[in-house]
């Protein structure tokens, strides 16, 4: 019988934690001291485990176990421990000490963890309420998580507290709403787009707005090896610290999350360039107002040669920040909405200069109502630095199949599967798909918006007058004899 953790009770487990701070402050919020103390609780249990397993392996001998666990990817110190809090759980500084834990953490793990919980007060009054109320609530999110065993040999899948994360940013993405899309793209979204992308094993891989970093963990996922360079930048702090907990919780130690304005101040540079990569992704924030356009004329690495966006609309400010970030044979994915494909004016000029240099590979439209806080449908462009002679661009209408559920719409994997053979098959299919010529795309004067090369029309079918007048004929004469019928039983009772 398997008595080991599955991914459901875990999730429940540490949904419940969220109790806690229901109420008490914003769930965009919380969510960051529910997601430590899970990773505080996590790394003790593993090295609890690892502990074990080298007391067994030298015959309890602590001097060789110390200098083992010397040597595993994180370091535990005593007092940083789950363990070590819980038993302090009824003192009266209760915050103070979990911060003091989370310094000696980080100062432990300096290359790993620099930085990461400095947004994180787990003494905050603001946040957190009164010293009484502040201590019962952490009390409270302490015990919640203690009977929690997280072990790895406990584990029914050893990728589960990363799945965790990504199941409570998913759930706190919708209780935040419009905010939550910050640092939260839908888990099947991030899938089609890994796919689409067709990663390989060793490439450098980057994500310019990477949030929680779920999209470039779906990235590594699609090429099931850690033999790639995962980077990322965030603007956010609090999650930009998330991405880096969750890249150590996959493992990916070497993986470089900056902190930063990816288009105002780019940290992903190397002798003074720009860094580039095989694979770049990007679900950035949609049509970004006041993303700097004043200064972009200025650009130091001069991204805007082919025109400046819009001050109001920062989509293709990303746009071309990622495919300036491409080596001579990399490739580039971005979600962004319909806008982009027809859009005039500098966007518009633009996007001509893109499908001039024969960088645009694919179009595909999204169903609506995929993302948290907003409703508007979506595009997925995938872009290509080596396209060769091929000029053409595949245009795909998978707006109309998806799971509907109850708040937010859904891609099943017969969607994706659907939408990726489709793409590497190139194939044209009636009302989902259709390659395009660049003299049909000129025709169209850039316009990339989807119906005009997929046409989803349904003609309706003919009515047959006559059969509908008989049809109407025989219901009059069907209700005529009913009429008889209910007058004679009227009578029959008197009426």
């Amino acid at each position: 019988m398997n008595n080991k953790l599955t991914q459901d009770i875990i999730n429940q487990k540490v949904w419940k934690a969220c109790d806690t701070f229901r109420g008490t402050i914003d769930a965009a919020q919380y969510k960051d001291y529910i997601l430590t103390m899970l990773f505080i609780k996590y790394i003790t249990d593993v090295q609890k485990e690892k502990k074990e397993e080298y007391m067994h392996k030298y015959n309890s001998d602590a001097e060789r176990v110390d200098r083992a666990l010397k040597h595993e990817r994180f370091k535990v110190p005593e007092e940083s421990s789950f363990d070590f809090i819980y038993e302090e759980r009824n003192e009266d500084n209760l915050g103070e000490l979990i911060n003091i834990a989370l310094e000696n953490l980080e100062d432990a793990n300096r290359s790993k963890l620099e930085k990461v919980f400095r947004n994180i007060d787990y003494n905050s009054e603001a946040n957190l309420g009164q010293t009484k109320d502040r201590n019962r609530r952490l009390k409270n999110l302490l015990t919640d998580f203690s009977d929690l065993n997280l072990r790895p040999s406990n584990l029914e899948d050893n990728d589960v507290i990363g799945d965790a994360y990504e199941f409570l940013i998913a759930n706190f993405a919708s209780d935040a709403g419009k905010k939550a899309g910050e640092f939260y793209t839908p888990s099947m979204v991030s899938s089609l787009l890994a796919k689409l992308i067709e990663p390989k094993d060793g490439n450098r891989v980057c994500d310019p707005t990477c949030g929680s970093g779920s999209l470039l963990l779906k990235v590594a996922k699609e090429i099931c090896s850690k033999n790639l360079s995962l980077n990322g930048q965030e603007v956010n702090g609090s999650t930009w610290a998330l991405a880096r907990m969750n890249m150590f919780l996959h493992e990916m130690d070497n993986a470089r999350i900056e902190w930063g304005d990816t288009i105002n101040s780019p940290q992903l540079v190397e002798n003074d360039s720009l860094m580039k990569f095989d694979i770049v992704v990007a679900n950035p924030p949609f049509s970004l107002d006041k993303w700097g356009a004043d200064d972009a004329s200025a650009d130091r690495y001069l991204r805007f040669h082919r025109g400046v966006p819009p001050k109001s609309k920062g989509d293709y400010a990303f746009i071309t920040h990622m495919i300036e970030t491409l080596n001579e044979h990399g490739r580039a994915g971005v979600v962004l909405p319909h806008g982009v494909l027809f859009r005039g004016s500098s966007e518009g000029k633009i996007r001509q200069a893109l499908v001039k240099e024969n960088v645009l590979k694919a179009v595909v439209g999204l169903p609506a109502n995929l993302f948290f806080g907003t409703g508007i449908p979506a595009s997925i462009l995938i872009f290509d630095k080596n396209k060769g002679e091929n000029t053409d661009v595949l245009f795909i209408d998978a707006s109309r199949e998806f799971d509907n559920g109850k708040n937010q719409s859904r891609l099943r994997v017969v969607d994706i599967e659907k939408i990726y053979t489709t793409y590497k098959n190139w194939e044209s299919i009636d009302k989902y798909s259709y390659v395009a010529t660049r003299k049909e795309i000129e025709d169209n004067d850039y316009n990339l918006n989807i119906p005009r090369y997929v046409d989803t029309f349904e003609e309706e079918e003919p009515v047959d007058i006559a059969a509908t007048q008989n049809e109407i004929v025989n219901l009059k004469t069907e209700l005529t004899e009913v009429e008889k019928q209910m007058a004679g039983y009227l009578k029959e009772l008197g009426y």
